[in-house]
């Protein structure tokens, strides 16, 4: 009675692995790039959401002051609205429940740098820009970002 595999198994285990990973692997890409462009079109959606809500709060409370940043401090992305008030930026509402991290090249991430302008990076090649301006989140990509907003 056997109580080992053969060698001869082993290697079979092995190749039959190897052939289903090579197979697996290449359709696992377009997914993780597809979940990644879902996550930003839901980030995009929650700050122009967010922006509208402040800015009707901001109405009914008789400010008509601009929205000026989604970001307050260095940490973050989209952190608080600021909004002008009497001549300074009042710090409001938060944007997001759980702010996305910063970064700078990778794929499926954000950046901003004043809390004005925003870059997507869709890939370490592709990116998106927006800018918060006249109270919206604008998309400022030259041919604007297919898979992102649309």
């Amino acid at each position: 009675m056997r109580k080992a595999f053969t060698m001869v198994e082993l290697v079979f285990v092995i190749v039959v692995i190897g052939i289903l990973s090579a197979v697996a692997i290449p359709k696992l890409a377009p997914i993780i790039n597809n979940a990644n462009d879902a996550k930003a079109k839901s980030t995009v959606a929650t700050v122009r959401s967010a922006i509208s809500t402040q800015k009707q709060k901001l109405i009914l409370q008789g400010e008509f002051g601009n929205i000026t940043k989604l970001r307050n401090g260095t940490s973050g992305v989209f952190t608080n609205l600021m909004y002008s008030k009497n001549g300074g930026d009042v710090n409001g509402t938060q944007v997001l429940e759980y702010d996305v991290k910063s970064c700078t090249s990778r794929g499926g991430c954000w950046h901003t740098g004043d809390g004005v302008t925003y870059t997507y990076y869709k890939s370490a090649s592709k990116t998106c820009t927006f800018k918060l301006e006249s109270n919206q989140f604008k998309d400022k990509t030259t041919g604007g970002c297919t898979g992102v907003v649309d």
